[in-house]
């Protein structure tokens, strides 16, 4: 063999060569560039909408991910409004091995899994938000605590029972927007929990007298009116 076909043969092994290290260069750079794209962390927003028994996990507004659920039944309403989730942990088999808790400041609420599998997509809970246990537990390696989670119920947003009469002891979204409301107006200084009590009463009698209605424990349609709601809201 001549030396120009020897040098020849040399040249083509070093391309090859250099070829097979750009190669495993490039390879180590995308391996390297998707694992930085698995490790950054989106931030998600959970919007729950009562009505349509359905959980959608959004980034930057886009729906990435829908989920079926269960809500509360009657007598005990899922939390309407925006929480944020403070609490992650295992409460056992019967909540699906997975437990979301959110900000809810009248009571203990939050998104788990069931061992109710059939409730699914119907209100069956005592107003927390069920889902299927492999669901739940995909969302929970998702979202961290202080994920945002809005909740709402049809057209009516916070306001689920539309204008329905309040009375002592009910609590709820539409309390504690009511106690804003009358804390916004200089009526009510006692705290933004949701719960009609004795603090509450007495603010809603002043604002009715100073509103010409009649004093009463009871927050009727006229009331919710006089305050500058409107069931758009």
């Amino acid at each position: 063999m001549s030396r120009f076909k020897i040098l020849g043969v040399y040249f083509f092994i070093a391309v090859l060569a250099l070829s097979a290290v750009q190669m495993i260069i490039d390879a180590r750079a995308t391996v390297i560039l998707n694992a930085a794209m698995l490790d950054e962390k989106k931030e998600y927003t959970i919007f729950i909408e009562i009505e349509d028994k359905t959980l959608y996990l959004l980034v930057d507004n886009t729906c990435v991910k829908e989920y079926r659920i269960a809500s509360g039944k009657s007598g005990y309403p899922s939390p309407l409004g925006c929480w944020t989730i403070v609490e992650k942990g295992d409460w056992g088999e019967g909540f699906g091995g997975r437990w979301l808790g959110l900000d809810v400041p009248w009571g203990k609420y939050g998104i788990h899994g069931t061992r109710e599998s059939g409730s699914i997509g119907t209100a069956a809970s005592h107003g927390c938000i069920r889902m299927f246990n492999d669901d739940v537990a995909e969302l929970y390696s998702l979202v961290d605590k202080g994920t945002e989670v809005v909740i709402v119920n049809g057209q009516f947003g916070p306001f689920g029972r539309k204008f329905d009469e309040i009375n002592p002891g009910d609590r709820g979204a539409d309390v504690l927007a009511i106690q804003r409301r009358l804390k916004q107006l200089g009526y009510y200084g006692g705290p933004l929990d949701g719960i009609y009590e004795d603090g509450m009463k007495k603010a809603v009698h002043q604002f009715q007298r100073d509103t010409g209605l009649r004093a009463q424990n009871t927050i009727d349609r006229q009331t919710w009116l006089n305050m500058g709601f409107r069931e758009f809201e």
